[in-house]
């Protein structure tokens, strides 16, 4: 049994994570998943809770159907996936590798929930959580930035901030964070990969969107495996090579 006394969350310790977790419901909406990000999660941070808490989320994704289970496959996730462990380093792959297993299975069903295919928001949210289950560095965190369109990734001649959009405003690379604006600065285009000549993770990721019916998906990660133009001195890099050298602990 764990003493969860004991254990911290982000507000003190952690006497209400069990309550918070028998309450909770599938519903993405259900104030309760608020409270346990908050507290499990907060703002990328984990705790000793956090990590006490896959197994409960793990079971709960096991008791509901692949449609439902989206939630606490998110959360897990994004836990197993956190390199802001301020109260301890604990690497929960080793801790608990029987759950992350699990997991893995869990998600891999989910993901072929033909209801995704108007969703693909959470699609990449639940290959996130994949990533992170199987302990894939940085994209299990990152992978997200596909919903948001955009990737900020220093240049790795001049270290100028460059914004890498690939969305409704154009595929381009700027150092205007105001680029959505018809008078942004300048904005060079990008050099999406070929799709044919993907490798690993890039040609895996790119792959399974295709098969999985997530063409927009697959689309955005030939541009996030592809080149950029520093806008700033022209350098020419690749954009996924940027973003781990950015975000790899």
């Amino acid at each position: 049994m764990t003493d969860w006394s004991q254990l911290h969350h982000a507000y003190g310790t952690a006497e209400d994570i069990p309550s918070l977790l028998g309450a909770v419901s599938p519903a993405p909406k259900d104030s309760g998943w608020t409270a346990l990000w908050s507290r499990l999660c907060h703002q990328g941070t984990v705790y000793s809770a956090s990590y006490a808490a896959l197994p409960a989320l793990r079971d709960m994704a096991r008791q509901w159907s692949p449609a439902d289970r989206q939630m606490p496959l998110v959360l897990a996730g994004a836990i197993a996936a956190s390199t802001d462990q301020p109260y301890g380093e604990q690497d929960p792959h080793v801790a608990y590798a029987s759950e992350m297993s699990d997991l893995t299975q869990l998600t891999e069903e989910a993901l072929r929930d033909p209801a995704l295919g108007d969703d693909p928001g959470t699609y990449v949210y639940l290959l996130a959580a994949l990533l992170s289950f199987e302990g894939v560095d940085v994209w299990g965190e990152q992978l997200d930035g596909l919903n948001d369109d955009e990737y900020e990734v220093s240049c790795p001649a001049c270290s100028t901030e460059n914004f890498i959009a690939f969305g409704e405003y154009g595929f381009f690379s700027t150092t205007d964070s105001m680029y959505m604006n018809e008078t942004a600065a300048k904005k060079t285009p990008l050099q999406p990969a070929d799709a044919s000549a993907l490798k690993g993770l890039a040609q895996r990721l790119h792959s399974r969107a295709l098969g999985d019916g997530q063409t927009d998906v697959a689309q955005k990660l030939t541009y996030v495996f592809g080149k950029a133009q520093c806008a700033e001195c022209d350098e020419v890099f690749s954009v996924a090579e940027a973003i781990t050298t950015r975000w790899d602990a």
